[in-house]
């Protein structure tokens, strides 16, 4: 110290804390030839000494002139010192970097300013406290006195000239910073980070691509910002380095994907639609590399099927498509369980299209990985089945080809109409609402024979009794009406000389006992009219109830379809269809004349005086019975086999399940009647204690009570 002091004189350094600025850089340009000549002699000590001078005495002064003339003092000995100013950086540059965070406003502008000279001085030694200076000038450029914002950019300018034609700068040093920084939210800070990206990215020798992954994000933050400017630079920068991808032989596409992901949920329309191009983009150039990120992928993707921007639809599904275009190997990652996990949780999208196209993945997968997607059939199963409440049609029946797909194996067969049964009778709307559209696809994309067969001899012993009425009463509606179950109801017509008409017919008869209805349908569409007059026979009063009737009137409106024509006309020959006219009739004597159905009853009525007149006589019956294909009663009234079908143990085990209804219904009404009985006498009570206690009771002696004989007041 006393060597500087000797070295400068009192008047310099009394001039160099001076208030006034012209005195300050006098004493500045003498320090600056003082400093000269030392290093003229070499004298390097003396140097450090005048050094330590400025730093201890002035810059870290509690002065705040005291700490300008430092800083003036350090950059004029930089240049003193000229080329040789390297070997004492590690004095002078520390302070001045200091004194860039100082709480005057002047004190940080003139740090600034000095270190602007000091790097012009010493060009690329000035790299090696490079972190140290880009952290400050981070903080400058959001400075709020305008002054030192401008002296900050101005020596960002120099510093970025000096990194450019830099050798000695080291990218794996600075990315962990820039990471740091890209999440700030300042505009400030913004421009100053994206002006750096954009500069590091244009020199040759330094590969920022290679570390994009780490500042990828913040770049597609600043795409929200609301200042216009920012927003136009981040998407500059990002173009650029889409570019560079574009043209890189080796990318690292992983990491940017996850990021891009994250960033195609995003509230922002512009930021959304960027992250959707470059996954495009990505797809496009990576293909089986992102094998591994593809739920994660396909996740982003289908919500952005149905954005409400078009051109982000668009994109999307064009990239949705080149995905589906890649037919990836498990060997590479494709991990079926994870990619249906994404599909299960899309099938709750609010968006049709985003439900629609997850359903066309499902199918896709079971194409092509049907025994790993079987593996997670339990884990998306529920979904699916819930899927059939979608109130959209081409949902319901994507899910039913999803559903006919996995069907393929008995099992999985099984295992879907167990759960479509629990399904309908867990959800009665569903089953009013779309059990028809489900039913009847089902039969084109399975098999309609097959379904039948599962349906009924599930619902054969269906413990719910009301269920298992309504449901087989949905199916004979299904099998009578629909134009999908054409070949069921023409093989069914063959049930009385044909093996296969007759397994369909009793693998029905069972279950569509449950419906007294339902079995008179099937007898008429099997032409087993004997049997059906049998059936409407044995009928008791209290079969015959508002929905008997209203399930009566729908068949005798059916009876007048096209799907009949061949009963109406057997009705030409009433000789030889002697049972079929019987049945008829039995239906219309047990319609009443009257109320409700008195349209049915005219409109059968109407039909039975078109048939050609026909007397009932015990010896024609039997004798034009033996012509008829139906089954036959022989005089003593037991009922004949006919293609090996014992109609009369068919018709005691009808009966039989019928009780078991009557016996349910009993039980239900008299449960409702106790019910209704004990809210009667609840809210009686519940009357009387609002009223309270007869005044007379309160004040009649109990004594006098007890001696009342009988009829005494």
């Amino acid at each position: 110290m006393a060597d500087a002091l000797y070295a400068i004189p009192a008047a310099v350094l009394r001039n160099l804390a001076d208030k006034l600025y012209e005195k300050r850089k006098n004493a500045a340009l003498e320090v600056e030839g003082i400093v000269k000549q030392l290093t003229g002699a070499g004298d390097h000590d003396k140097i450090t000494a005048v050094i330590n001078l400025l730093t201890h005495e002035f810059t870290y002064s509690s002065q705040p002139n005291h700490r300008k003339g430092g800083l003036i003092g350090l950059a004029a000995a930089t240049v003193g010192l000229s080329s040789e100013a390297a070997q004492h950086l590690e004095q002078i540059v520390p302070p001045v970097i200091k004194s860039l965070s100082d709480q005057d406003s002047r004190v940080r502008y003139y740090a600034c300013e000095a270190l602007y000279n000091i790097a012009k001085v010493v060009r690329g030694d000035f790299i090696v406290f490079f972190n140290q200076i880009f952290d400050a000038l981070c903080k400058l450029s959001a400075d709020l006195d305008p002054n030192v914002q401008r002296a900050a950019h101005l020596l960002d300018r120099l510093v970025k000239d000096i990194v450019t034609e830099s050798d000695q700068f080291s990218i794996e040093e600075f990315i962990p910073l820039l990471r740091e920084r890209m999440n700030v939210l300042n505009p400030y800070v913004r421009q100053f980070l994206v002006g750096w990206i954009t500069v590091l990215d244009s020199v040759p020798d330094i590969d920022m691509l290679g570390f994009l992954p780490d500042f990828l994000d913040g770049l597609f933050n600043m795409l929200s910002d609301s200042s216009h400017e920012i927003r136009q630079q981040a998407d500059s920068a990002l173009s650029e380095f889409l570019q560079e991808i574009k043209n890189s032989p080796s990318v690292d596409y992983g990491r940017m994907a996850e990021i891009l992901v994250q960033r195609a949920s995003s509230s922002d329309e512009f930021t959304r639609w960027t992250a959707i191009t470059w996954m495009n983009e990505f797809v496009k150039l990576g293909g089986n590399q992102l094998v591994p990120y593809y739920a994660d992928i396909l996740g982003a993707i289908l919500p952005c099927i149905a954005d409400k921007e078009e051109k982000i639809r668009v994109v999307a599904r064009e990239t949705n498509e080149e995905l589906l275009a890649i037919k990836a190997d498990l060997t590479e990652g494709f991990d079926v369980g994870s990619i249906l996990s994404i599909f299960s949780r899309q099938l709750s999208s609010e968006y049709e299209a985003t439900r629609i196209e997850s359903l066309h993945w499902i199918s896709t997968l079971l194409n092509r990985h049907r025994t790993e997607v079987l593996l997670f059939l339990n884990d998306i199963l529920d979904t699916l089945l819930k899927a059939l409440s979608d109130p959209s049609d081409q949902v319901v029946l994507l899910v039913l080809e999803v559903h006919a797909c996995i069907a393929e194996d008995h099992y999985n067969f099984h295992q879907l109409i167990v759960f479509l049964v629990h399904k309908f009778q867990t959800d009665k709307v569903l089953l009013e609402k779309r059990g028809a559209l489900i039913i009847r696809r089902l039969c084109v994309l399975i098999d309609a024979e097959r379904v039948y067969r599962e349906l009924s001899a599930i619902l054969e012993g269906e413990a719910d009794l009301d269920f298992a009425s309504t449901m087989v009463q949905a199916l004979n509606l299904i099998l009578l009406t629909s134009s999908e179950l054409s070949d069921l109801r023409d093989l069914l017509k063959q049930s009385l000389v044909a093996a296969a008409g007759k397994d369909l017919f009793l693998s029905l008869y069972a279950s569509w006992s449950h419906s007294s209805m339902a079995i008179l349908s099937l007898c008429l569409l099997a032409q087993a009219y004997q049997h059906a007059s049998s059936v409407i026979q044995s009928l008791s009063e209290e079969d015959i109830n508002v929905r008997f009737l209203i399930q009566l009137d729908k068949l005798i409106n059916l009876l007048e379809t096209p799907i009949f024509a061949y009963l109406r006309l057997q009705l030409l020959e009433p000789g030889r269809y002697i049972w079929l006219l019987k049945a008829l009739y039995g239906l219309l004597m047990l319609l009443p004349q009257a109320c409700l159905q008195s349209a049915a009853f005219k409109i059968l009525k109407t039909r039975l005086k078109t048939v050609p007149s026909f007397s009932f006589d015990n010896k024609q019956v039997n004798r034009t019975s033996s012509g008829n294909r139906t089954v036959h009663f022989s005089d003593d009234g037991n009922m004949n086999m006919h293609n090996g079908i014992n109609f009369a143990s068919w018709l005691q085990r009808f009966q039989q399940i019928q009780q078991k209804h009557r016996v349910h219904f009993k039980s239900q009404a008299q449960s409702h009647n106790a019910s209704t009985h004990s809210l009667k006498v609840k809210e009686v009570q519940q009357i009387e204690e609002f009223r309270g206690p007869r005044v007379r009771e309160l004040t009649r002696p109990p004594s006098r009570l007890s001696r009342k004989g009988p009829g005494q007041v």
